[in-house]
């Protein structure tokens, strides 16, 4: 087991989750890429609350950058969190996401693009399912700040 396998999840509820997951894709008409999806709970055993499913293409450190695919269910949603380092850029492929930016909350739908700069705290919500491409710097372990100090090592992961 891994160190941050408690913040993923497992057994029969994992299952159900991706097999949900993978049906909606399969309605959209996409395929995903050949990698392990990683449905998150983030530590709080609420997934359809709050969580994500991430599908990783790339995390490439030596070279800079990283690229997944982020699935949320309708009214799931992924964690308010900053990075110290990391900038991301979001696109919405399928669905509407509630974002919130700061104090700022928006509907973000299909096409839609946002550049999210280090420290900016932010969340997203599925409004119905949503598949998000995130391109961004590499995704390193203690870049991650959550405002709920309950997941990961009082709040960072």
């Amino acid at each position: 087991m891994g160190e941050y396998d408690h913040l993923e999840v497992q057994g029969a509820e994992r299952e159900e989750a991706l097999a949900a997951i993978r049906e909606q894709i399969a309605a959209w008409g996409l395929a995903m890429p050949p990698v392990t999806p990683i449905p998150l709970h983030f530590g709080l055993d609420r997934f359809r609350e709050v969580g994500e499913t991430e599908f990783w293409v790339a995390n490439e450190a030596e070279h800079g950058y990283c690229g997944k695919f982020l699935f949320v269910l309708d009214g799931q949603t992924c964690p308010y969190h900053h990075h110290r380092v990391k900038h991301e850029t979001f696109f919405v492929l399928k669905g509407r996401i509630r974002m919130k930016v700061g104090d700022d909350e928006r509907v973000m739908a299909e096409g839609d693009l946002l550049a999210m700069p280090p420290g900016t705290g932010h969340s997203f919500t599925g409004i119905g399912p949503a598949l998000i491409l995130e391109v961004s710097m590499p995704s390193t372990l203690q870049d991650n700040f959550f405002a709920d100090r309950r997941i990961g090592d009082n709040g960072v992961i």
